[in-house]
């Protein structure tokens, strides 16, 4: 049976780092896996994650089984993290939260749910998108529609385009949206875009299934949810899917959640009952010593504070990349305006870069991008930033 298999294609994003992994190259560059990586080029353990976990160290009694929606205090802090702790939705009981194995296993379990148990046939993604995110629908049984999301030049969004084809988006249909950060292209919507995709949403009765996977990276924990809380406030049913991969640095623990708003706190218990049935049939529950490590850290104000800290220092870093990076490319000759990148947010740029210049960076230079361009901006450091851009200088 084994031998009618042919060798899968590598993963476009996770296959760059097994080719950089080989690369004997001592200069080589990573651009493209979505890590947070320090001046050093190293992907550190936050001193809060330590503090936290020497605590569970001392005091975690057993290893046993989580519930199958995870720790309930995790999805409290989860909640409060993602609409503020007075929100109403909050009080009134209409969001309901499962801890999920990162923040891919909340978009499975999302797409599971609104397939399976909404009878949902189709989910609208941005073009671009994540790599990612048509795998994983597709494999629950969606079907991918795409939406405009880049204007001719590249640099912007375009929001006629994006609001036109939503405009055509058949009723009880999905679209997923990048709460802040959008990967690949670091543009955001304004607040005042926001209410007007909101607008369409509710026209069209949409479902708005929304990626959460880099709160803080962009200006705050608190601006960062601006387009959740249009969303919120538009009073429409929704799906979260958040991660803390990137702002605890947890990336191998694997530490996401799927929280479900729902028009009443009895349609969101009902929701959940549904969730966790997706839950049960595919991993069971969740892994435990993640979500401990950050229903600790924010369940404690000191803790909290330190890990407040920390974001906006790995915030800072990537700010001063971006424009530490336009600013070498000018004075190394480039004529090409890249000044739009130091207004893109988050780790990613969609920086315009051929798939061609891609692959001359890549072998002739040992620098890795993912073949769209996208940029993973944490990779820069000020030691390796003048041979990267000698490299795009050249290849341009």
């Amino acid at each position: 049976m084994l031998e009618t298999l042919q060798m899968a294609p590598p993963d476009p994003i996770l296959g760059l780092s097994e080719a950089f992994r080989q690369d004997p190259n001592p200069h080589k560059i990573n651009l493209s896996v979505g890590v947070y990586q320090d001046a050093q080029g190293k992907t550190p353990t936050l001193a809060v994650v330590k503090a936290a976990e020497r605590r569970l160290l001392e005091e975690e009694a057993n290893k046993g089984y989580l519930g199958i929606d995870g720790l309930p205090e995790y999805g409290r802090h989860v909640q409060e993290l993602l609409l503020g702790p007075a929100h109403p939705i909050i009080a009134q009981g209409r969001a309901v939260t499962a801890q999920t194995p990162g923040g891919t296993g909340a978009l499975r379990v999302a797409a599971d749910f609104f397939q399976q148990k909404l009878r949902g046939r189709r989910i609208w993604v941005s073009e671009p998108t994540w790599a990612n995110h048509p795998s994983v629908f597709q494999a629950a049984g969606l079907e991918v529609g795409t939406y405009p999301y880049l204007n001719a030049a590249g640099t912007g969004l375009d929001l006629d385009g994006l609001l036109a084809t939503l405009r055509t988006v058949p009723a009880g249909d999905a679209v997923c949206l990048h709460a802040s950060c959008h990967n690949p292209t670091g543009i955001d919507p304004t607040v005042d875009q926001w209410r007007l995709i909101a607008q369409v949403l509710v026209q069209r009765q949409l479902l708005p299934l929304v990626d959460f996977a880099y709160q803080g990276f962009a200006e705050s924990i608190e601006a960062d949810r601006a387009g959740l809380l249009v969303l919120a406030d538009a009073d429409v049913d929704m799906l979260i899917c958040s991660s803390f991969s990137k702002n605890f640095g947890l990336y191998g623990e694997r530490v996401g959640a799927l929280t479900l708003v729902a028009p009443t706190a009895e349609r969101a218990q009902v929701g959940l009952s549904h969730i966790k049935v997706c839950i049960r049939t595919n991993y069971s529950n969740p892994p435990r010593h993640g979500g401990l490590i950050v229903a600790r850290i924010l369940g404690d104000s000191q803790l909290r504070a330190r890990w407040l800290d920390e974001v906006t220092a790995m915030r800072d870093r990537i700010a001063g990349m971006r424009r530490l990076f336009v600013d070498t490319l000018r004075a190394k000759g480039v004529t090409r305006d890249f000044s739009f990148i130091t207004q893109q947010r988050g780790m990613f740029s969609y920086s315009g870069i051929t798939p061609a210049q891609v692959d001359r960076l890549r072998s002739e230079y040992a620098i890795y991008l993912v073949r769209s361009g996208r940029i993973n901006v944490a990779g820069m450091t000020e030691s390796n930033m003048d041979r990267l851009c000698d490299a795009i200088r050249d290849v341009l």
